[in-house]
């Protein structure tokens, strides 16, 4: 455990310093073109990873519990002592990972957390370790639970997923171009600009960890393209130097949204229905705002 510990603080340690000397070499670009670095959102981001760190010290974890059902009720009992063991928990940590980031972006309750890691309206190494202060609330350890129950020990599952998350740390850049044949089956750079941009063409693609490739077999996979350059950020774009705000105006937003709703029923569906949903089937999910945009290109094309 001593050594876990060691561990997490020298990739922690790592992190932010690198993502510090890339702030800084950005900042002196950015100077060079007469442009101001927007510092404030490395700010923040520092400001959400201390805030998670602390709240480790708080009993709040809904995955404790759900693991501990798990584990108690398992399968099997698996050993990660081979190739081949090692090689199925990746395999299926990364399945559980895609379904995880996927309702993320589906499932509005899950998205008042996830959304803060992309609120940044720039893409940079410290976006990678803004996620959000509620995440460990909301019971999303449940997606991971399935590899518990079939006897994966709960600290392996948990240190699979820390590492599947070091992995992604690089992704979180616009310098890095497109890797060739790496971008067919691993999660790159390229493919996750595509997963932070905000055009409507690229919205909710690109949910894998490490790999691209149940993207690519469940329909999500979205390639980047030169005639459409990722606007970074959220479809509405947050300006808040405010770390409270940052954290918690999707939290608000629900909240409003559940009491105006004027039934149990739709009060359900703002919560468990993707971002931007309405009652009156006039809400700006991803699937109306493609419609909208399609009937936009049609008049353009019309005329």
């Amino acid at each position: 455990m001593h050594n876990l510990h060691k561990i997490t603080l020298l990739a922690t340690a790592f992190v932010v310093s690198v993502s510090l000397v890339e702030a800084f070499f950005l900042a002196r670009k950015a100077r060079r073109q007469g442009q101001a670095y927007p510092w404030h959102e490395m700010g923040l981001s520092l400001v959400d990873m201390i805030g998670r760190k602390l709240m480790v010290l708080l009993p709040l974890s809904l995955a404790t519990p759900i693991f501990a059902f798990a584990w108690d009720h398992r399968t099997f009992t698996v050993e990660i002592n081979s190739v081949l063991a090692v090689l199925l928990l990746f395999i299926g940590q990364e399945f559980c990972y895609y379904w995880y980031h996927r309702a993320s972006h589906r499932i509005r309750f899950f998205w008042a957390t996830h959304a803060v890691h992309h609120s940044p309206n720039e893409l940079t190494l410290g976006t990678a370790y803004r996620l959000g202060w509620t995440g460990k609330i909301t019971g999303t350890a449940v997606f991971f639970a399935p590899l518990v129950f079939l006897g994966v020990r709960p600290e392996v599952v948990l240190a699979t997923l820390s590492l599947n998350l070091l992995y992604q740390f690089w992704l979180h850049t616009t310098w890095i171009p497109k890797l060739g044949w790496f971008e067919y089956v691993f999660n790159t750079p390229s493919a996750h600009r595509v997963h932070h941009a905000s055009n409507v063409d690229y919205l909710d693609a690109n949910y894998g960890g490490v790999l691209i490739l149940f993207d690519r077999l469940f329909g999500t996979y979205v390639e980047e393209r030169e005639d459409e350059p990722c606007r970074f950020g959220l479809v509405h774009p947050t300006t808040t130097h405010n770390p409270l705000v940052n954290q918690f105006e999707h939290w608000v937003s629900l909240g409003r949204d559940m009491m105006k709703s004027g039934s149990v029923v739709n009060a359900i569906g703002y919560l468990a229905m993707p971002p931007g949903w309405a009652p009156d089937g006039k809400g700006q999910t991803t699937e109306a705002l493609r419609q909208q945009q399609a009937e936009e290109r049609l008049v353009v094309s019309a005329r």
